[in-house]
């Protein structure tokens, strides 16, 4: 048989405020991320928006929770976060001590799916929000050879390690799904086509879609387009192809 093909999602939150930004989501196929929920609050609230459950028959999807930790922008205040952030700009030091002990975390989970029979080239990162910024720093800092990576209203820094790291790099890079709300208050979408320009600018194959009118949120058509790039990135196999 076939084996499923994996991704992993993350979709965390960077917050201004706990009760403000309530909403929050974490997804793994087979790694997710989501910052101040569960995996499963990912999970519901993807669902919510779809109304049906993110499925495919031969794609096996992980929804992780980040660890509780505390978190600088939330003055110290414990939330489920995947890393700190000195504070909430695209114009500051990445706190790159967490980023870089969440990383190995993370290739542990990836690692326990390459054991399992899933080869690396079948497997996507992705998440929202500050998920989606974890998902850049694990693929393109440590698993250039994954199927790719997904981002939705996400950025990174602009002195960020993962430019430092593509700017050494010389092969095939994961390509980039990216998509962002043109209102979005707490991300800003400049930020978000930033860093869409300078990976490109690095050798990332790109793609950006601008949502008109959307805010630091999912939307049904943002997630459409996401579950189609999924199935281009990660047909279903023929049996045996992949022995």
């Amino acid at each position: 048989m076939s084996r499923l093909s994996a991704i992993w999602k993350h979709l965390p939150f960077d917050s201004l405020s706990v009760s403000q930004w309530r909403r929050r989501w974490v997804a793994k196929e087979p790694c997710g991320f989501g910052k101040g929920d569960s995996g499963q609050g990912l999970r519901m609230w993807i669902k919510q928006v779809l109304n049906q459950d993110l499925a495919f028959q031969h794609v096996k999807i992980i929804y992780p929770t980040a660890p509780s930790r505390p978190y600088t922008p939330l003055k110290g205040g414990i939330s489920n976060v995947w890393f700190d952030r000195f504070k909430i700009s695209n114009d500051c030091p990445e706190h790159l001590e967490s980023i870089d002990a969440m990383c190995q975390v993370l290739t542990g989970l990836i690692d326990e799916e390459v054991k399992s029979g899933i080869r690396k080239n079948r497997i996507l990162v992705g998440g929202f929000s500050m998920g989606g910024c974890m998902a850049m720093h694990l693929a393109y800092r440590n698993h250039q050879d994954l199927a790719g990576v997904f981002v939705l209203s996400s950025f990174l820094n602009k002195a960020s390690a993962v430019y430092q790291t593509l700017q050494k790099s010389d092969g095939v890079l994961p390509e980039l799904f990216q998509c962002h709300g043109t209102a979005d208050e707490l991300v800003f979408h400049s930020w978000g086509e930033e860093t869409n320009s300078m990976l490109k600018f690095l050798g990332v194959n790109t793609k950006f879609y601008s949502f008109p009118n959307l805010f630091h949120e999912l939307s049904k058509s943002e997630l459409e387009k996401l579950k189609s790039w999924i199935l281009t990135k990660l047909p279903r196999e023929v049996e045996g192809q992949n022995e």
